[in-house]
C-alpha cells in the first residue's frame, strides 16, 4: 500500500488524564544525601519536572504547534511511517530529508523547519521531509525484526521517491546521521549529498597522532561517554523489552530516562533549560509517552548490534558536510574520518551539543544552507 494519508496529532483527553494521575501517584525512590547527578537522574529535579509536567505544561499548545506543520503517514516495507512534509513557498526549493535519533523525535525540528523552508534568501530554500523513525513516535512500534539504519534508510529513500523527488539531500544527527549516510550509500542516483551533525570513528591503527587542544577536548568527552555515559546503550542493545515495562508504565521513569541524557549531552551551564526549554523537553518526552514507544524505539540499538553495525564501516562516496558541535558526545578529528568519507565541507561550530537542531537551530540551519548551495 503506497497511499499517503494526511495525519493530525490528536491525543485523547483520557490519555492526558491518565498521565496526570500516574504522575500524581508516582512511587519515588530514595536518593543518597548530596548525590546530585552522580548516580543518575537527580530526584529533586525530576520531581520538580514531573510536577510541572502534570500541573503547568500545556500539551494542547504543543499539539497545536505540531499541527501547524503538514503531517502524513504511509506504509513502507510493512511499516507505518509518519512524516512531516513541509514544502517551501519558494519555487525551486531543494528537497531535504532530515532524520532524528534517540532520545529525540520530530520535536527536535520544530525550531528549524521554518528556517529551512522559508529563509531570508529564497535561493536557500528547502522542501523538508522529517520522518519519525520506525518504532518512534507516531510511526508507532515496529512490527517485525530488522529495522536497523540500513533498512530505515531504504524506507526513507522510498519515501522520497514516493513524494516525487528525483534528486535530494539527506541530513541528520545521532541515528539520523547513520541513516542519512546509508541513504547516500543506498540511493546514490537520487541522494546527491549528505550533511550531518554527528560523525565518529575510532582512532587509526597507528595511534591518535598529534592533537589540537580542541581535538583532545573532544576525545576526553568521548572517553567520558564510554566510561560513564553509555550504560543505556548496553541495556537498549541487549534487553530492550525488559526496559520497556518500566518506561511504558511510569511517566516519571520515562522522564528520568530521557532528561538525564539532555543534561549530559547538551551544551549547558549545569541545567537543561539553559540549552533546551523545559516545555520543548517535555513535548519530546510526551511524544514517547503518549505513543508508548519507549521499548520499540530502543530496538534500533538491538537491531544495530545484531546486524554488526550494518553499513557503518562502508566507504561513503557521496559528498558529505559536517557541522562539528563542541559538546557532541562522540568526536573524532577530521583526519581520522577522511579515509572513510568524502568530506567536502567541515565547520567547527561555536556552541551546541548532541541535540543541535533544538540547541542551535539558527547555526545549524545556516550550515545546512551553506553546504547544499553547491548542489542546487
Amino acid at each position: 500500500m503506497s497511499e499517503i494519508v494526511p495525519f493530525t496529532v490528536d491525543i485523547a483527553d483520557s490519555a492526558l488524564d491518565d498521565l496526570h494521575r500516574r504522575l500524581g501517584e508516582t512511587r519515588w525512590p530514595d536518593q543518597l544525601p548530596g548525590a546530585g547527578w552522580d548516580y543518575g537522574a537527580e530526584m529533586g529535579y525530576i520531581q520538580e519536572l514531573a510536577r510541572y509536567w502534570a500541573g503547568e505544561y500545556d500539551w494542547r499548545a504543543a499539539e497545536a504547534e505540531l499541527n501547524r506543520l503538514d503531517h502524513y503517514t504511509t506504509t513502507i516495507d510493512g511499516q507505518n511511517i509518519h512524516f512531516i512534509h513541509q514544502r517551501s513557498p519558494h519555487p525551486g526549493a531543494y528537497p531535504l530529508i532530515i532524520s532524528h535519533g534517540w532520545p529525540g523525535s520530530v520535536v527536535e525540528f520544530l525550531d528549524i523547519i521554518d528556517l529551512l523552508t522559508d529563509p531570508e534568501d529564497p535561493a536557500d530554500a528547502f522542501h523538508v521531509v522529517a520522518p519519525s523513525l520506525p518504532g518512534y513516535g507516531f510511526s508507532g512500534p515496529t512490527a517485525d525484526r530488522g529495522w536497523d539504519t540500513v533498512r530505515t534508510a531504504g524506507a526513507f529513500a522510498t519515501l522520497m521517491g514516493r513524494l516525487g523527488y528525483q534528486r535530494y539531500g539527506a541530513q541528520g544527527g545521532d541515528w539520523g546521521s547513520f541513516i542519512s549516510q546509508n541513504i547516500g550509500r543506498g540511493d546514490p542516483d537520487h541522494c546527491e549529498a549528505v550533511h550531518v551533525n554527528f560523525l565518529f570513528t575510532p582512532a587509526p591503527g597507528d595511534g591518535p597522532g598529534d592533537l589540537t587542544e580542541a581535538e583532545q577536548g573532544g576525545l576526553d568527552r568521548t572517553n567520558l561517554y564510554f566510561t560513564q555515559g553509555s550504560g543505556y546503550m548496553q541495556i537498549q542493545s541487549t534487553k530492550p523489552q525488559t526496559l520497556a515495562y518500566g518506561l511504558t508504565d511510569s511517566p516519571a521513569g520515562q522522564l528520568a530516562w530521557i532528561a538525564e541524557k539532555f543534561l549530559a549531552w547538551t551544551d549547558n551551564d549545569g541545567s537543561i533549560e539553559s540549552a533546551v526549554s523545559r516545555d520543548r523537553l517535555l513535548t519530546n518526552v510526551s511524544l514517547y509517552w503518549f505513543t508508548a514507544t519507549a521499548g520499540s524505539s530502543a530496538r534500533m540499538y538491538y537491531e544495530m548490534m545484531h546486524s554488526g553495525g550494518a553499513g557503518l564501516t562502508d566507504y561513503l562516496a557521496t559528498p558529505i558536510g559536517v557541522a562539528n558541535f563542541p559538546m557532541e558526545i562522540l568526536q573524532a578529528p577530521r583526519r581520522w574520518l577522511e579515509p572513510r568519507y568524502n568530506i567536502v565541507h567541515w565547520t567547527d561550530m561555536a556552541h551546541g551539543g548532541h541535540f543541535a537542531a533544538m540547541e542551535e537551530p539558527d547555526a545549524l540551519a545556516r550550515d545546512i544552507r551553506t553546504f547544499f548551495r553547491r548542489f542546487r
